[in-house]
């Protein structure tokens, strides 16, 4: 005799601590995207999931049953080891811009999806844009293509791309059940999961303008989403970072792409060089191009050195439709019109950037988004002269805010203001990889 699933009985099940079985999660995930099982039942199996918890085996069956609850890619035309990076997302993270020419400058394709920015995290399509006529809306056909003929392509994922995990998302979002690590793990791999790369390294913030606020939890994370893509096929590495300071000294898009620019000629910021050189080196070994971390970083340092992986970024840029002019000369890039100094307020040194402030002080210059629906304006940013760490004298300019709006600028002056903490004694810095997390 054959019984009816039922989703009040699966919801039982969970309130009692069993583990859900993959027919039961499949049926549970299936249903919710097509409607059949309500907003209310859903909410009911997020906080049960919530109190407890998920086994190994059902975060991969639930992270998978959403990467099939729409588009999977089929990249198998792609010759070689693809490769994908992830950020759980930053202020300042400017990575994939210069991480993604360096590796395809050394033969291994990277296949990118990427999205935009939203709140105080930046979001690299926005950042791509600022060179006129460049787009993510291309065809499959094309982005394949372009991986092949040239090593990298990035993509804005389509709506179809795991629309199950959208969907439960949003109603995580309003029922206080965002911050299960099963949860939060299966949201992102099953989008990175569906993008349909061989090998997924992922950047794991940690710290103050991080999702993840403490180390434990970040490790945490990285251990559950390193399983997870193990145990779905997929080679896997991910990197702890530092996010209790903005990486690199420019926020907003313009500024992070000419700061990108610079570090592809080899004079960017060393906390921004190291967090790419760390990723970069775990792409290379993935993808068998290089067998240690040393070697890999010699191989990055290389490209850098030779102008390939500047050339790499131009030929990038061309390719998808954009004028590859400003990679050479980046005074082309359109420019805010006014400047204002964020003056230090005493003397001593800097102990904190509180980076969630620095990034919403962007966003109130109308460098990012409050809402899906909102413009935002490449050209404005911050320029950060201090950092954790560095002494500072009463009058020192601590940043440099770049607007087109004098009273934003005020406002966003004041938010820097409060970002920024000092202490009589300086503080030993802190190393910007924490740990590599490795199955």
């Amino acid at each position: 005799m054959r019984f009816t699933m039922r989703m009040y009985d699966l919801i039982l099940k969970k309130k009692k601590g069993q583990e859900l079985s993959t027919e039961e999660i499949r049926y549970m995930i299936n249903g919710f995207t097509d409607g059949s099982i309500p907003d209310y039942q859903m909410s009911a199996m997020t906080m049960a999931i919530c109190f407890q918890g998920m086994s190994p085996k059902e975060t991969v069956d639930l992270t998978l049953a959403m990467r099939d609850s729409g588009d999977v890619l089929d990249l198998s035309a792609i010759h070689g080891v693809k490769v994908d990076k992830h950020s759980t997302g930053g202020v300042g993270d400017k990575t994939s811009l210069v991480l993604t020419p360096i590796v395809a400058a050394l033969g291994v394709p990277v296949a990118k999806m990427s999205g935009r920015g939203l709140g105080h995290t930046g979001g690299t399509i926005d950042k791509l844009e600022c060179f006129k006529g460049f787009t993510t809306g291309i065809s499959e056909e094309t982005f394949i293509k372009n991986v092949n003929e040239i090593g990298i392509a990035i993509a804005g994922q389509t709506a179809n791309l795991a629309p199950a995990d959208k969907k439960l998302y949003a109603l995580r979002d309003v029922t206080a059940t965002v911050d299960q690590l099963s949860l939060i793990a299966s949201s992102i791999m099953s989008k990175k999961l569906a993008s349909g790369s061989d090998a997924i390294v992922l950047d794991v913030k940690t710290g103050n303008g991080a999702f993840m606020k403490t180390l434990d939890d970040s490790v945490a994370l990285a251990k559950e989403m390193v399983s997870i893509g193990t145990m779905a096929g997929k080679k896997m590495a991910a990197v702890i970072t530092d996010m209790d300071q903005p990486l690199g000294l420019a926020v907003g898009n313009s500024v992070e792409v000419i700061e990108a620019i610079d570090t592809l000629r080899g004079k960017g910021p060393a906390d921004l060089k190291e967090v790419v050189f760390a990723l970069g080196g775990q792409m290379l070994q993935l993808a068998g191009r290089a067998e240690s971390q040393s070697e890999a970083e010699k191989l990055m340092q290389e490209v850098i050195d030779n102008g390939k992986a500047l050339e790499k970024f131009a030929e990038f840029v061309r390719a998808q439709g954009g004028d590859p002019a400003p990679v050479y000369d980046t005074g082309l890039f359109e420019k805010a019109p006014y400047t204002i100094a964020v003056a230090a307020p005493k003397s001593g040194y800097v102990d904190r950037i509180l980076a969630e402030e620095i990034g919403i002080a962007c966003m109130t210059l109308g460098g990012g988004r409050e809402t899906k629906e909102s413009v935002i304006d490449l050209s404005v940013g911050i320029l950060l002269e201090k950092k954790n760490g560095d002494r500072v004298e009463t009058g020192d300019t601590l940043a440099v805010i770049c607007g087109r709006d004098r009273e934003k600028m005020e406002a966003a002056r004041a938010r820097i203001l409060g970002a920024y903490e000092f202490s009589d004694a300086p503080k030993a810095k802190e190393p910007v990889v924490k740990q590599f997390i490795l199955p």
